[in-house]
């Protein structure tokens, strides 16, 4: 963007105006789009009502309205900090949306968009009793958005949310707070399961890293904000994963599941183990490679998994 292309802008007025100018500068700065939305148009849109102070979903009337100069300025700032530092929409705002609830993210855990959240939004039917979950953990919890959309939805229900980032972990103690979660949520610091000893669990849910040394490297400039030990996981993307299903077994209930998100690295694992009959799920609103597993499967091929390490 311009210093004489920003220059230009100050006679546009109203919201649809610089929504329309910010995702043509968008579109010219070749912008990846793929942390909430996924086109120029609305990422423009949404960070112009950003810039105001107003929330996707005003009466269109408000989209109509003319800015003030200083109003102008703000948004213009706004646009230029996304093309010029490539960093992902939620990361300017400090807002993002899983499972209809908003949390707070920055820099130092990824930016929520797995399609785990269809399963939370119908309590993992039909993989689960919904009223038999009592305990339910979030391995590798991130912002801890995954912990506290299960807690919603299992109100009932202790959840667990471990990650090893002591950072994530304090972007995660924000979300907590924020969603009066402190009681039903505990956060620990954990390598895995290696903090959790003695504990045992109905659900695990986990979206762990699971990015391929070749996809890693090609990346685009947005995903290179995040930080890289929530998303690498070696070679063929399985280093996290094959330690998980090891291990899973000894931390279910007898009649607890396993859902884990692998996303590209699922071809790996099928073929990895072929023998296993991972149950993988299917998304009205898109997204794959996540998998379900019985505690009684993991026991089953717990000696396979390990073997594997």
């Amino acid at each position: 963007m311009s210093n004489k292309s920003e220059v230009g802008c100050m006679q546009l007025q109203t919201v649809v105006d610089f929504a329309r100018w910010g995702a043509s500068c968008f579109n010219e700065a070749g912008l990846f789009f793929g942390h909430g939305t996924d086109n120029a148009v609305d990422e423009a849109l949404y960070l112009v009502l950003h810039a105001l102070h107003l929330k996707p979903g005003v009466p269109v009337e408000l989209l109509r309205g003319r800015l003030t100069d200083s109003e102008k300025h703000a948004v213009v700032a706004l646009l230029r900090r996304r093309i010029d530092e490539r960093l992902p929409a939620p990361y300017l705002t400090h807002e993002a949306w899983f499972a209809e609830l908003p949390f707070y993210v920055d820099e130092r855990v990824l930016v929520p968009r797995s399609p785990i959240a269809e399963l939370i939004e119908r309590q993992f039917s039909p993989w689960v009793e919904a009223d038999q979950v009592a305990a339910v953990l979030d391995l590798c919890t991130g912002s801890g958005c995954i912990a506290i959309a299960c807690a919603m939805a299992f109100p009932w229900a202790t959840v667990d949310a471990a990650d090893i980032s002591t950072d994530a972990l304090a972007v995660a103690q924000i979300n907590v707070e924020r969603h009066d979660a402190s009681e039903q949520v505990e956060l620990i610091e954990s390598n895995l399961f290696d903090g959790l000893a003695g504990r045992r669990y109905d659900l695990i849910v986990s979206n762990p890293p699971y990015v391929d040394a070749e996809d890693l490297a090609a990346m685009a400039d947005e995903f290179r904000c995040e930080p890289t030990l929530g998303l690498a996981a070696g070679d063929d993307g399985l280093e996290i994963v094959l330690r998980m299903l090891a291990q899973a077994a000894d931390f279910l209930t007898e009649n607890g599941v396993l859902i884990v998100e692998v996303g590209n690295s699922e071809a790996a694992l099928v073929e990895r183990f072929s023998e296993v009959p991972f149950v993988w799920l299917e998304f009205e609103r898109g997204g794959q490679g996540v998998f379900m597993l019985s505690a009684a499967t993991l026991i089953e091929y717990q000696m396979r998994f390990r073997a594997a390490l």
